[in-house]
């Protein structure tokens, strides 16, 4: 593989992201930028979580390149890094949390999806995979020149990558909101935004050390974390009807575990005079859009309402 063209490859997916406006009645002024657009599969903070990382790897590592990254069934993460392998002739493997799927992965439409694309899967069991450290050392003794990568991409070069969401386009902003997983974004967005800025991360999973880890990456206490939902990793029939009216309304989709979580949240706070007059509030679309045919599977299945788009 060739450095310089992976280089610029990525250079010529680094032009302005756009910034919607989303007209709302109230004196506050809400925008939202559209990382989801930065790339159709590779996309939102994945791209710029992944990008350092590569990067650095691929620099001393030309010869039989291959990654190595952990994941769930419906994981962007995986999906992104199978399709940056495709891309880029990069060895892929997974290590894909529920070994129940390792006879049927192809009904699934994200692990379908990443196989397509090459990727290999290690399958596990949740308990096994609660010890990710363990088989990070097992996996680095049997490929030693493979670049293991964290679940959900988190770690200090992804932080570094999300510095590339912000700019001269997101300076004036009162607040930056972000949907939380692992917390490389926020961690990123804490790390490199103004000092008046503050940042708000909406939380998408029940991690009771993500305070921790966020300070321990960015540096910086400049964030406050919300509950995006009380009913963590579930798709609720409210967030269905959000996620459809909000595409109907602004024609952009949003996923039901991360951005659509969060923009729900946004405008509920807003509703409950949360924001001060005259706020000025930027929220990241961070992409996720893969996921949403899986969504649909299951919803389907339970005889419920699809996300329509």
């Amino acid at each position: 593989m060739k450095l310089k063209h992976y280089q610029k490859k990525m250079t010529q997916l680094q032009n302005p992201i756009p910034i919607t406006e989303i007209p709302l009645k109230q004196n506050i002024s809400l925008f939202l930028k559209r990382e989801d657009l930065i790339h159709p599969q590779i996309s939102g903070n994945k791209y710029w979580k992944l990008f350092y990382n590569v990067k650095n790897y691929l620099e001393k590592n030309t010869k039989n390149p291959s990654i190595i990254t952990f994941g769930g069934a419906f994981s962007n993460h995986i999906s992104a890094v199978s399709f940056l392998g495709k891309e880029q002739n990069i060895k892929t493997l997974g290590i894909i949390r529920g070994e129940e799927l390792q006879n049927n992965f192809n009904e699934n439409p994200t692990l379908k999806f990443a196989s397509e694309n090459g990727m290999d899967f290690h399958f596990v069991s949740r308990e096994e995979y609660r010890d990710k450290e363990n088989i990070q050392i097992l996996f680095q003794k049997k490929v030693p020149e493979a670049l293991i990568i964290e679940e959900g991409g988190t770690n200090n070069l992804a932080v570094k990558g999300i510095q590339n969401m912000l700019g001269n386009q997101t300076k004036d902003f009162h607040y930056l909101c972000t949907a939380v997983g692992t917390g490389g974004t926020i961690a990123g967005i804490s790390k490199y935004c103004e000092d008046n800025q503050k940042v708000i991360g909406f939380k998408a999973v029940k991690d009771d050390s993500l305070e921790e880890k966020i300070v321990e990456l960015s540096g910086k206490q400049n964030f406050t974390l919300l509950e995006a939902t009380e009913k963590y990793g579930k798709i609720t029939d409210e967030n269905i009807r959000f996620i459809n009216w909000f595409y109907q309304e602004y024609q952009i989709p949003l996923d039901p575990i991360y951005t659509g979580k969060m923009m729900m949240k946004i405008f509920e706070l807003i509703e409950n005079k949360f924001f001060p007059k005259n706020s000025k509030i930027l929220a990241f679309h961070t992409g996720g859009l893969q996921g949403i045919e899986g969504a649909n599977q299951m919803l389907k299945k339970q005889n419920r309402t699809l996300i329509n788009f």
